[in-house]
Parts: structure tokens; C-alpha cells; sequence
């Protein structure tokens, strides 16, 4: 039944504390460019809000680092962090390596190159499910008090640091694009400890102005060494196969200043499983900004549960954190990768709770273990446009909380919603969407938002040199003071929605005072495809706004409306239609197509293009190379050194970029990079031959801790189905095998070599074959285990459907077992450049 509500009411709260700055990149370890204070990041003394995604340098063939760089880029991430896995690195005491995929310098130079500052999560302990939390098997084995000050242990780590500050230090300092440095991971009760491991790092030269910790599990800190750091899971495999979901996951989806998650890593301790805590100030540390490095970016697979989050869930999370005064925006994973060598993952063998795939570290990251996109890429990428674009207005502002929001996590009916604002301005943050458990649909729904017409002090500026960006005014008017209440009827609500909408903002000279679209990006008042010279310096800017599906685009203005172009076709004779008055200030936008508003108030000018929501997965704003432009592909987009927008694609991709100058999208001529014209990909069935059937498998392979075990190598081989084939000579584009399936585990094997294996999910099956080195005359096997009907493990919704209908009426529960191939191909995907 649709829920009927009242109006949605909330003031504005101010900043409680003044506004401060800690020793750390202040009084040590200056930066030329970065710095904090206890409310936001400042990147040249302006507030910014990073966003930062984890890849493993290791976990990804070297060759391809460049290109996922930039589709991190391209994704608006700001930052890139990285493990730096010891096992990796020194298998054998004394024989350290930095050769190949393990040259962690060329990693951060290649980040450099592609815009991208890092973060550099030392260890030594790192988790990553991993062998030993990424210990060697040497320095597990060793008879010390593991991660503590115990002299034995230090004299262990000071030679992985030293071997480290060699290879990084003359990367770090203070121009370096090496911003942070995280100290262990997931260490709860010795404080003392970091502040020793943040001592021996500094003596080798790795510095950084900001060092950092894991905060989540009630971790004790030292105070001021480090910035806490939290996370947010909408899922997670580190809970028993036939737990529900916890709530510790469901917390994320719901407004709060609480941002201690005690379920993360809870597998290796105890944490209590408890629904919605008591709120707590709204910034976790006195001297710090709420910081995040491990919003889930997706989720990785353990055998005996495999969590599998859609693109909106991962949005949902990161909009909600934003909502509740996220100051930096970090993501693990963001880009999935392979384990460099068999043995290297955390297993029940070494004694962890959970066994995970031997190779696979997919993630269901936004890129994948191949470097293929995933749908989160396209719902994350649009809120970080918009943090690119106003993070500078938006980090100073405190959140507030409606004094009406849910109190527990099974309240599927209060609408889930919070503001950050400065006083004067601000933003309204909805988030109505969640997996797992259906939301309805919400009508009726208007909002009173209550601001004092003040931004923050002078004084609460933290020195007389850099005045404080929250004081600074938004616009040359004064911004009325009162209530705010938007749109001007209701609407109704579905689930996913997930909105960012803008309380008196003004852009170019032009107020708004609100809208219910989001805003995604500010175009600069040159067009990047023509220059910065002549007439075109008159050019308005251009607010891009993205719809929101069933919600009815509103403007509340009291500038006039010089005119409407469709922005998505040259016909423009019936665009004045698209926008009405249904009461007075009020433009209501037929969001159906796209459609460009000119603006004008006083002397300021305004572009407003408006797109529908049906176009939002497409969107791109690039931003790399220096300028901004705004592009609408299904194609993974890119741009590479010399600026040009980079395409990886099967086919010929379809890219339309706006051009200001026009007022509309027009089509991008791209062609085949370095290669003959003519030159492309495509997609090819691979015969893959009769299947050599093995035993029957088993519904247990064995337990530890409670959860099942998966198959061995021997097990694999006894039960598994095998097909062997060959693959066609490549053409020179990057080639990648989609692997359609249901069963239990796959593996593929080359020559008889284990290369890659996969737990079934229900969905595809990516492998990367240019990482494979394949000989031409290489032989693959794929070989696929059923999955029993009575298999103690845990799968998502749709998978679990699949296999109890592979059960239901089968007598035999050897029959029932799940194993079907229903495609294999190979993907040749050139790279696709934009031509002058």
C-alpha cells in the first residue's frame, strides 16, 4: 500500500564547536596544497570534499594501471589508496621485491599522470582478506607480540618500512601527490602502537600531511596523530550463511550522526549486533572531519556467503554520508583486481573464519577485477560531479537531522532525509532506497526547511590569513532569511530515489531558490572544444541538473526566463512548451527530453540544462585534463594524457558531448587508437566443446568456524564439469572472456594451470585474457562444480531462486544439483579516441 505522510520539517542547526585546525599538516608535515581543520579538507586554503578509491596496485596487471587510473578519474575520484601488501612484496625474509605489478612507485607516479593524488596504507597488518592480514608466513609464524611495541615485532616491521621509505620517500613531501599515509588497519586497543609505527614510517621518509587510522569497533586512537576513519557496508560476508541481514548493514541506509560501524571486520571479534544506536555529535572527533575509507564500493564473495549490492545500493549509501556530513568520501573497492599468485587469500588454511576464491577480488567494484564498469560506476560518479563541482560550498556545512526520522532499522515507512547547511543555503539530502527489504512508495511529500539567513562568523575563521570558506557570501545579494517550502505541491516518492536537491543557491549572478533535481555539475563559461578566446567569454555558465524518476522538475526563481531549447535535438520550434508557471517563481520542466533554461536576473546570466532521469546512467563529466566537459555514453569514457576523451568499447561507441556554445548535445568522432582503419572489436560465441562430467558433488566440504569450506583443488577436479577449448588469434584489441554459468565454484585453467576462479553469484563472469599472457596455442579448461541443493551457503536473492527451482521435484538430491553453462564469449574491445 503507498504510504500517505505529512509535510517534512527541519531547521537549520549551526556549527556547536568553532572552527579549528590540528597540528598534523599544519605545525608538521606542511603541504603545499593540503590541509585540515576539524569541520573539512582545503586543497589552497579552499574547503573540497576528496573522494578517494581503493585499487591494489598489485592485484592489477601493470600495463592496465594507466587506463583504470583514468576510469577512476573519469569516475570523479580525486584520490586513489592502496594497500601495500607485505606478502606480496617479501615471501622470503630478505628478498623484497618492487619488480613488475609490485613497483609501487611507478604506481604513484602513473596515479600522478592521471590526476590523482594517494593514499598509502602501509600496514603492516593491512586485512584486505588477505593471507595473514598480509603478513609473510615468516613474520606470522615468528614468535612475537604481533602488532604491538614488542621490540622483536618492530625489528620485524623496521625493515619493510626502510625497504618502502627507499622505494616512496623521494615521492612524498610537500608537493608530492602523496596526501596520506594510513598507520595498520583495523587495531582496536594500542594507540601507542600507531604512534610508534607513524614514528618509524616518518624516520624513512614516508610522510604526508595526514596520517590516518580505522576508527570503526570503538578503536582507541592517539590523539591528534591521526584521522579517524569509518566505513559503511550495505552487505557483507563476514556473518553466518543462514544469519539475516544485519543490522549493522542496515544502519548505512538511514540518516545519522553515529558513524562507528561495529560490524565491520566483526568476524575477527566480537561486536554487538544491535539495531540504531544513540545519535552522537556530529563529528566523531573534536579535531578532525568525518571522514570515510571504507563506504563498500561493493562486496567481496566468501564461499559460504556470497552478498551481491546493486548499483543504487552503493549510491544509497554514499548519498546518506554525504547527508550526514561526510568530509571525505572513500570507497573499498573501488577497483577489484586478481591475487598475483594461488595462496595468497584469506582461507580457512590460514585459520580465518571465511574461505574467499584463490584469485578473484572482483569486489563487484565499481571496475571490476578486468576493468569492466559495473552499474555502481554510473550512480556514484554523478554525486561525485556534484562534490567536484560545489564541494567547496557544501563541506563547510554542518547536517542536520529532522526531529522526526526513523528510530530503528526496521522502519520501512518514515522517509529518510537530512539537510546541510551553512544558514543561509544549503542542500536537502533524500535517500529512499535499500536492498533486501522492499521501501514503498511515499506520497504526499513536501518539505519545510527552516534557515537563519546567517552563514558562520569571522570568527570562527582559524587564522587571520585564511578566512573561513563557510563565511564567505555565495552571491552578491543577501539571501533571504525564514522558510523554505519545496517543491510548491507534493509529490509522490518511489523507492530509488536517491536526491541531492539545492536551497538558495546561485549560480552566475542568478538565484535559485530551490529545485527538485539534482544538480550535477557547474559548465564553465568557456567551451573546451573551441577555447577561452573572443566572444564566447560572454558565455553564461550552465547548472546541469539530472531529474529524479517521478518527481516533477520544479525551479523556484524570481529571475526571468529569457528562453528553452531542446538540448538533445537542433529542432527547437517546440521547446517553449517545456516549461510552465504553475503558480508564481514556479518553472515546472518537462523532463521527459533534455532541455536547456535561459536565465537572467539583474545582470547575472544562467544556463539551466535539465536531463532526464532515463539519461542519468550516461552521463560523464570529465574534469582530468583541466577543463570540464559533459558527455552522455553507455561506453566507459576516459580521458587519456593529452586530454582527448578515450572510449573502451566492442563496438563503435556513441558519444554525444554538450557544447555551451550550441546549447546541445552533438555527436563525438572517435576512431580506433593506434591501429589501421577499419581496425575494431566485437563479440564472438566460443565453442567450448562437448562437457566431460565429473562426481557428483558432495553438500558439504567440510566446516571451520561454523561455515562452509570451499572445494579443494583435488575437489574441484573430482566434481567439476570440464570444457576445453582454444580462443581465435587476437586482433590487438584488449580481450576479456564473459562467462555466463550456474553451479558452485568455476575455475579456467590454462595448460593444466589454475588462473582464475569464481564463486557463482548469478551473475557474469569476467575474465581479463591480456593478463593471462595466453600462448597462441594456449588450451583453456573451464571447469565448473554443481551446486548441491543442500549446500550450507548463503547466495543472493535471485541466485537462491534459480536453485531451488533446480530442485523442486527432483527426488534425487545428486540430480538437483545446479550446473549449467549458458555461454562463453570472447569480447575484443579496441580503444577508441576522440579525433581534433
Amino acid at each position: 500500500m503507498p504510504l500517505q505522510t505529512a509535510r517534512f520539517t527541519v531547521a537549520h542547526e549551526p556549527w556547536a564547536e568553532p572552527l579549528t585546525r590540528p597540528a598534523m599538516g599544519t605545525e608538521v608535515d606542511r603541504h603545499e596544497r593540503i590541509s585540515l581543520t576539524n569541520r573539512y579538507v582545503e586543497q589552497h586554503g579552499v574547503p573540497v570534499i576528496p573522494v578517494s578509491g581503493e585499487l591494489h596496485y598489485s592485484r592489477v596487471p601493470r600495463a592496465e594501471w594507466g587506463e583504470r587510473l583514468r576510469l577512476m578519474r573519469a569516475g570523479g575520484v580525486t584520490v586513489v589508496a592502496s594497500y601495500l601488501i607485505w606478502n606480496h612484496h617479501e615471501p622470503v625474509q630478505g628478498e623484497v621485491s618492487f619488480d613488475g605489478h609490485l613497483d609501487a612507485a611507478a604506481f604513484v607516479r602513473t596515479a600522478a599522470e592521471a590526476g590523482l593524488d594517494v593514499v598509502l596504507r602501509i600496514g603492516p597488518w593491512i586485512h584486505g582478506e588477505t593471507r595473514n592480514g598480509g603478513f609473510p608466513d615468516w613474520v606470522q609464524q615468528a614468535p612475537v607480540a604481533h602488532r604491538t611495541d614488542d621490540p622483536g615485532y618492530l625489528a620485524l616491521v623496521e625493515p619493510w618500512f626502510a625497504a618502502l621509505g627507499e622505494q616512496l620517500a623521494p615521492l612524498c613531501g610537500p608537493s608530492s601527490n602523496v596526501i596520506a599515509i594510513q598507520l595498520d588497519n583495523e587495531l582496536y586497543d594500542q594507540p601507542g602502537h600507531l604512534t610508534t609505527l607513524k614514528g618509524i614510517a616518518r624516520r624513512h621518509g614516508l610522510v604526508a600531511p595526514i596520517y590516518t587510522a580505522t576508527a570503526w569497533g570503538g578503536a582507541e586512537l592517539p590523539d591528534g596523530e591521526v584521522l579517524p576513519l569509518y566505513g559503511g557496508y550495505g552487505d557483507g560476508f563476514w556473518v553466518d550463511a543462514d544469519h539475516d541481514w544485519d543490522t549493522t548493514f542496515r544502519e548505512h541506509f538511514f540518516f545519522s550522526h553515529t558513524w562507528d560501524d561495529p560490524g565491520i571486520g566483526a568476524d575477527l571479534r566480537a561486536h554487538p549486533g544491535i539495531g540504531r544506536r544513540p545519535e552522537t555529535p556530529r563529528l566523531p572527533s573534536a579535531s578532525f572531519p568525518a571522514a570515510t575509507c571504507e563506504l563498500g564500493g561493493g562486496m567481496a564473495t566468501a564461499y559460504h556467503r556470497r552478498p551481491l549490492l546493486g548499483g543504487a545500493d552503493i549510491a544509497a549509501v554514499a548519498n546518506t554520508k554525504i547527508g550526514n556530513g561526510s568530509g571525505w568520501q572513500g570507497y573499498y573497492m573501488y577497483a577489484g583486481g586478481l591475487n598475483p599468485a594461488p595462496g595468497l587469500q584469506e582461507s580457512h588454511a590460514t585459520d580465518y573464519p571465511n574461505d574467499l576464491p584463490e584469485f578473484d577480488y572482483d569486489f563487484h567494484a565499481p571496475i571490476g577485477a578486468a576493468g569492466r564498469l559495473h552499474p555502481s560506476h554510473a550512480a556514484l560518479r554523478r554525486q561525485h560531479a556534484f562534490l567536484a563541482a560545489f564541494g567547496d560550498r557544501l563541506a563547510p556545512m554542518p547536517s542536520t537531522l529532522p526531529a522526526h526520522h526513523p528510530t530503528n532499522v526496521d522502519d520501512t515507512e518514515t522517509l529518510r532525509w537530512a539537510l546541510r547547511s551553512d544558514g543561509a543555503s544549503g542542500w536537502l539530502f533524500l535517500t529512499w532506497q535499500q536492498p533486501h527489504v522492499p521501501l514503498g512508495t511515499v506520497r504526499d511529500v513536501q518539505f519545510e526547511v527552516a534557515l537563519d539567513g546567517t552563514r558562520s562568523s569571522d570568527a570562527d575563521a582559524p587564522d587571520a590569513g585564511a578566512p573561513d570558506a563557510a563565511a564567505a557570501p555565495l552571491g552578491d545579494d543577501a539571501t533571504p532569511a525564514g522558510s523554505l517550502v519545496l517543491p510548491h505541491e507534493p509529490v509522490t516518492v518511489l523507492p530509488g530515489t536517491i536526491a541531492r536537491w539545492p536551497l538558495h543557491l546561485e549560480v552566475g549572478g542568478v538565484h535559485l531558490d530551490w529545485a527538485t533535481a539534482s544538480p550535477l555539475t557547474v559548465l564553465p563559461t568557456s567551451d573546451p572544444a573551441v577555447g577561452a578566446d573572443g566572444p564566447l567569454d560572454a558565455l553564461p555558465p550552465t547548472l546541469v541538473l539530472v531529474a529524479e524518476a517521478g518527481v516533477p522538475v520544479e525551479l523556484a526563481t524570481s529571475a526571468d526566463l529569457l528562453g528553452v531549447v531542446a538540448a538533445d535535438a537542433t529542432e527547437v520550434a517546440d521547446a517553449a512548451s517545456a516549461v510552465t508557471t504553475p503558480a508564481p517563481g514556479i518553472l515546472l520542466v518537462d523532463a521527459s527530453r533534455a532541455h536547456r533554461l535561459d536565465l537572467a536576473q539583474g545582470d547575472g546570466r544562467l544556463s539551466v540544462l535539465v536531463l532526464p532521469a532515463e539519461s542519468a546512467d550516461d552521463v560523464w563529466v570529465l574534469e582530468a585534463s583541466g577543463g570540464r566537459r559533459l558527455a552522455l555514453s553507455a561506453d566507459a569514457l576516459f580521458e587519456d594524457a593529452d586530454g582527448w576523451i578515450a572510449a573502451r568499447a566492442a563496438e563503435r561507441p556513441e558519444i554525444r558531448e554538450y557544447l555551451p556554445l550550441l546549447g546541445r548535445f552533438e555527436p563525438l568522432v572517435v576512431e580506433v587508437a593506434g591501429a589501421s582503419t577499419g581496425t575494431a572489436g566485437g563479440e564472438t560465441a566460443v565453442d567450448v566443446g562437448a562437457p566431460v562430467p565429473g562426481e557428483a558433488p558432495p553438500a558439504s566440504y567440510g566446516q571451520r568456524h561454523s561455515r562452509a569450506s570451499a572445494p579443494s583443488r583435488d575437489e574441484v577436479a573430482r566434481h567439476g564439469t570440464a570444457w576445453t577449448f582454444a580462443l581465435p588469434a587476437g586482433t590487438g584489441a584488449r580481450r576479456y572472456l564473459e562467462i555466463d554459468f550456474a553451479g558452485d565454484v568455476a575455475r579456467l585453467e590454462v595448460d593444466g594451470v589454475v588462473v582464475a576462479d569464481r564463486f557463482w553469484d548469478g551473475t557474469t563472469w569476467t575474465v581479463g585474457l591480456d593478463a593471462l599472457d595466453l600462448a597462441p596455442d594456449a588450451r583453456l579448461t573451464l571447469r565448473i562444480v554443481p551446486l548441491h541443493p543442500a549446500a550450507p551457503v548463503h547466495l543472493p536473492e535471485a541466485a537462491a531462486g534459480r536453485r531451488a527451482d533446480a530442485a523442486r521435484g527432483v527426488r534425487e538430491a545428486s540430480d538437483a544439483a545446479l550446473l549449467s553453462l549458458e555461454s562463453v564469449r570472447l569480447i575484443e574491445a579496441p580503444l577508441w579516441l576522440e579525433q581534433p
